[in-house]
């Protein structure tokens, strides 16, 4: 089959040829209808994960069931299905508590040792259990969640990362009321979607801040009542402005040192920021430790929406299928395989929202 190796950081994907095995107990061999690509694989890409290569990325999946390993009875070949990298063992403390986006077993590899996917006979890395920048997909089954088969699974494939990282932020992490402002800082695709969720919690006052003015009219179109252009204001303080000191939540949804440091300033008194984007790891920020205290801000982590994913998911997918989910105006191409490094740049380049890679 084909897929996109990441043969080394910092240089293209190479489309090659490689071996899929065929699935052990507890695992689904699936083909890959549509991927989306995810702010993540360029951070792998870039080095600013440690994922070692040779690796096939990709974590946004949508596909259909062909075969399923011994002992699984959720999924059975013909099914729908979404990829999450969210994978759960289901008996951990997390799990059991209801947090099995926690999970510590979930990136963890084969048992046995052996690898899923090879290339001349050499293992090759599977990107989060998923790597679903190739045709087909050799998962374990709790990475996965049967979906109706009238969602257009070229819009489903969103849900599966960003669009469940930046609503669940939203929806489950933090508790937005009726009325409460709040600050989305980037419009991308997880931002887009916290935005949602903001919007579908009935926030009052909706900001969206961003360096690339042309997402204003997505974002004005999903949910939001101001725009707030980052790259010829002062930010922080046009926020300040529309909200009258500050938002009661702020979503930082791009990873980068500088705005998360603004999130924190744009949240108002007693307020919460939500850090949605990874930083890098040898990044770091810093804050005004008086400034949480004697405003009593918190700042909180939000990992893939704090998402039940197999809860989650078919319910957005029922808000996309109701209209309470937008999902088609975030889709600013679609793409085959071969055109994934041209992808990756425009990504890297903030030239589009969310593009999705669809097969044949």
């Amino acid at each position: 089959m084909k897929a996109a190796v990441m043969r080394a950081n910092n240089k293209p994907l190479e489309i090659e040829d490689i071996q899929i095995d065929s699935p052990k107990s507890g695992e689904v061999l699936l083909r890959t209808a549509a991927s989306g690509i995810c702010h993540s694989d360029l951070t792998v890409l870039e080095g600013g994960l440690p994922v070692p290569a040779p690796c096939v990325l990709g974590h946004e999946p949508a596909g259909i069931v062909e075969e399923v390993g011994a002992g699984v009875t959720d999924f059975k070949p013909g099914d729908h299905v979404i990829g999450c990298l969210s994978s759960f063992c289901g008996t951990c403390k997390f799990c059991t508590q209801g947090r099995p986006y926690l999970c510590p077993s979930q990136f963890l590899p084969r048992l046995d040792g052996t690898s899923r996917l090879t290339a001349g006979g050499e293992p090759m890395g599977q990107f989060a259990n998923l790597s679903s920048f190739a045709e087909k997909m050799l998962c374990p089954e709790r990475a996965l969640v049967k979906i109706r088969d009238d969602m257009p699974l070229d819009r489903a494939c969103l849900i599966g990362c960003g669009v469940t990282t930046g609503i669940g932020a939203a929806l489950n992490t933090v508790d937005i009321r009726p009325g409460d402002s709040v600050v989305i800082i980037g419009c991308g695709g997880v931002g887009l979607a916290a935005l949602q969720g903001a919007r579908i919690r009935g926030a009052g006052k909706i900001i969206a801040v961003d360096a690339q003015p042309w997402k204003f009219d997505i974002a004005r179109k999903l949910g939001a009542n101001e725009c707030v252009d980052a790259s010829d204001s002062d930010p922080v303080a046009r926020v300040h402005e529309l909200t009258g000191g500050g938002a009661e939540f702020v979503f930082e949804c791009i990873g980068l040192v500088p705005t998360v440091q603004q999130a924190v300033a744009m949240t108002g008194r007693g307020g919460t920021t939500v850090l949605v984007g990874v930083v890098p790891i040898p990044k770091m920020a810093e804050f005004m430790p008086a400034d949480l205290v004697l405003q009593e801000k918190k700042i909180t982590g939000s990992f893939m929406g704090s998402n039940r994913f197999r809860f989650d998911m078919p319910r957005y997918v029922e808000f996309y299928l109701d209209g309470r989910l937008f999902l088609d105006e975030m889709i600013s191409s679609r793409i085959p395989l071969e055109e994934v490094n041209e992808g990756l740049d425009r990504m890297r380049k903030g030239e589009a929202a969310r593009q999705v890679i669809v097969f044949d």
